[in-house]
């Protein structure tokens, strides 16, 4: 069980840092292969402008912190691990809808992320 835990709280970590290659592409603080620059959301159809996608990009950031957070509340056994997860799972599937064309690989592991939250106090007693 312990080891499932770890396992898990490694892979928050992994997603949270995967998380700033969004932060390095829109605040322009470096180059990401597979991730272009632009200013705009929804496929296009929303211009956020430069300082609008450094926002975005700085949110990115935000939520690699949380999924951080929640990975090290989990390890030390505290119980708010688990809505500090939703809120930081429901905001990253968010940012990944936004951005869907890029991030939907990270949209579907929220989705599986919320998915596991909602059935591990049945399979896990």
């Amino acid at each position: 069980m312990k080891a499932l835990i770890i396992l898990a709280a490694l892979a928050l970590i992994l997603h949270g840092i995967v998380h700033l290659m969004g932060t390095a592409t829109y605040m322009k603080l470096g180059a990401v292969q597979g991730l272009t620059y632009k200013t705009t959301l929804l496929d296009g159809r929303w211009n956020l402008g430069e300082n609008g996608i450094a926002l975005y990009g700085a949110l990115w950031a935000l939520a690699a912190i949380g999924f951080v957070v929640a990975a090290v509340a989990l390890l030390a056994g505290w119980d708010w691990y688990r809505p500090a997860l939703i809120g930081v799972t429901v905001f990253s599937l968010t940012l990944t809808v936004l951005d869907w064309r890029v991030a939907f690989a990270g949209a579907i592991l929220n989705v599986i992320i919320l998915a596991w939250l909602w059935l591990a106090p049945y399979i896990v007693k």
